[in-house]
């Protein structure tokens, strides 16, 4: 039997924060006002501010790189799909679930997903990740 065994699941929540969304367009330089300006998204589709769709991506850094397959993994590929928005306030919880495991070639792929607080699926996706031999740095 290998490290990582198929449906093993990992997660972690957090709340979606008026400062989240701030840091996070300073950081990227995404200052698209349907996530800064109240005024402006009121009259979207959304009738109001969203998350930037890589600030609920990125959730899956931590998780990912922290948790499941964790400490020494890095990111090969990552495939997204954004379902519904997520709003400011949202508490979202990522989860990653192993589909598949090659220890012999370090690589596991893993079904990624999102979801609010009411079980909506928000993000979806599958990631492939390099992953040390055990004991090993990748």
């Amino acid at each position: 039997m290998g490290r990582f065994v198929i449906g093993e699941q990992a997660s972690f929540s957090r709340t979606i924060t008026e400062t989240d969304i701030v840091l996070f367009a300073g950081m990227s330089g995404d200052y698209n006002p349907v996530h800064i300006d109240q005024q402006y998204a009121k009259e979207t589709r959304f009738g109001q501010r969203i998350s930037h769709g890589l600030l609920t991506a990125s959730m899956f850094s931590r998780l990912l790189g922290m948790q499941l397959p964790g400490i020494g993994s890095i990111y090969k590929d990552q495939t997204i799909q954004f379902t519904a928005p997520v709003l400011i306030g949202d508490t979202i919880t990522a989860t990653a679930t192993v589909l598949e495991y090659q220890e012999e070639r370090g690589m596991i792929r893993l079904l990624t997903e999102c979801t609010n607080q009411h079980g909506k699926v928000v993000l979806t996706g599958t990631a492939t990740m390099l992953v040390p031999k055990e004991g090993a740095k990748v």
